[in-house]
């Protein structure tokens, strides 16, 4: 009788041991199918919870998106702006929007990335004097990750509206389907130009440039010390005196023209009377 017992209890262990495994099978087979991996083991935290840390990109996965600004005076805007669109091209980049004037000039620049740093150098010394220089650096890893997966999301959605409406018959249904297709497709093509907007601003970098004019600066004076100094100062007094006589004589020398002439004849006729006059006879 015990014997009995003892191998309906056995036989009824193997069964659970089955039945569990048989279980676990059936599970770990629909979780492929739909494409999901089977959940990992949580670990407590001391209050019966768990929490679960999505992946992290590394340092070198970052997408960066970066702009900067700066604001230059120069005596020739135009020919800072002429330099500034050089430096861009020859970096691989292009000029977008432009506004020159005779005293100000306004331009946006696109350059590589990876290329800003060098690129804002050579700008930086480009006029007289630089004002302003700022750098912004915007970290937009989350929102690309965030678009591929609803990207993902929106593709998969519209191939099922697709199959959808191959195996529809009524006219009702396709109708249906077509409308709906047509928002899914839309709402796809809008995350697709997110991500190429996104794309966009982390391999190209914008600079913003303002140019102001300015006046020329004085020549600098010279150092006149020593003898060659005292004799570069002599010799410039004397064509200072010498430009202010010829001034003078410049000045007077119409009525020289007309003066000279009159005096000569008066003179000429008061020794001509002179001679004429008889001189007395002695007596």
């Amino acid at each position: 009788m015990r014997t009995r017992w003892r191998a309906a209890l056995a036989i009824a262990g193997v069964a659970f041991v089955l039945a569990g495994c048989s279980a676990a099978d059936d599970r770990a087979s629909t979780a492929d199918s739909a494409g999901v991996a089977p959940a990992a083991p949580q670990q407590g935290t001391g209050k019966g919870e768990s929490k679960v840390t999505p992946p992290q990109a590394g340092a070198g996965d970052r997408k960066l998106s970066r702009s900067a600004r700066l604001e230059l005076t120069a005596t020739k805007v135009t020919d800072v702006v002429a330099q500034a669109r050089g430096i861009a091209q020859g970096a691989g980049g292009y000029t977008g929007q432009e506004s020159t004037g005779d005293d100000s000039a306004t331009l946006s620049l696109a350059v590589p990335a990876d290329k800003l740093d060098p690129v804002l150098d050579q700008l930086s010394h480009l006029g007289s004097s630089l004002v302003k220089r700022e750098l912004n650096t915007q970290d937009v890893t989350g929102q690309v990750i965030d678009v591929e997966a609803r990207l993902a999301t929106q593709r998969a959605s519209v191939e099922r509206i697709r199959a959808l409406l191959a195996k529809a018959t009524s006219v009702s249904d396709i109708t249906s389907i077509e409308s709906e297709l047509t928002n899914r497709e839309s709402a796809l093509e809008s995350l697709e130009q997110q991500r190429n907007s996104l794309a966009g601003s982390v391999a190209m970098a914008t600079v913003s440039m303002t140019v102001r004019g300015v006046a020329a600066p004085p020549p600098a004076a010279e150092d006149r010390s020593g003898f060659f100094g005292g004799l570069a100062a002599g010799w410039d007094a004397f064509l200072t005196f010498g430009g202010g006589v010829l001034t003078v004589l410049g000045a007077i020398a119409p009525f020289l023209l007309v003066a000279v002439p009159l005096a000569w004849l008066a003179w000429w006729l008061a020794r001509r009377r002179r001679t004429a006059r008889p001189e007395p006879t002695e007596v």
